[in-house]
Parts: structure tokens; C-alpha cells; sequence
């Protein structure tokens, strides 16, 4: 299992990197924090202060077509605010 599936690279994610030392990702559901931990620190070798998590259900959308209505719904996804410790940094740009 692959705890990490990608980096949140927002403007409002960019600004709590830069101000206070917090990264955003997305992230297995079924992974708890200290998996998060560890999986963060093996990636990007730095040392995690705190993990925060929030699990975001699907949203759900109709659509009226000349066939009928149709429903549907996205994937339900957990998102990760990893903290790291001061003088640590990640930077997702270096491997372009």
C-alpha cells in the first residue's frame, strides 16, 4: 500500500508551507497518522512534527439529460496536513 498518492499544490496550501511549515496531501484512506509520518519522512527526509487528517466524502451531482436523470458521485478522498519540524522544508519543485 502506498500511503502517499500526491501533493496538494494550492495557492492557500503554497502560503501555510511558506508561513507555518505545513504541507498538504492527498493520501490512502485506509492509512492512519503514523504511517502518514513515516511515509513522509522516508520520502522527503525530513523529521514531521504533527499529522493532521480529514476524510472528505463524495459529492454527489445530478444531471438532467433528454435520456432522464442521472446520478453520480466523485471518489471520497483523505487529505493530510503534515507539519514538519523548524529548519525543514519540502520542496515538490526540484525534480522537474
Amino acid at each position: 500500500m502506498s500511503v502517499l498518492i500526491k501533493p496538494i499544490i494550492t495557492e492557500k496550501m503554497t502560503n501555510d508551507s511558506e508561513l507555518n511549515n505545513r504541507y498538504g496531501f492527498i493520501v490512502d484512506s485506509r492509512a492512519n497518522k503514523l504511517q502518514i509520518k513515516d511515509a513522509v519522512e522516508a520520502t522527503y527526509g525530513v523529521s514531521v512534527a504533527k499529522v493532521r487528517t480529514m476524510n472528505y466524502g463524495p459529492e454527489r451531482r445530478t444531471r438532467y439529460t433528454k435520456t432522464g436523470i442521472q446520478h453520480g458521485k466523485t471518489n471520497a478522498v483523505k487529505k493530510a496536513i503534515v507539519q514538519v519540524s523548524e529548519g525543514d522544508a519540502i520542496d515538490f519543485y526540484n525534480n522537474i
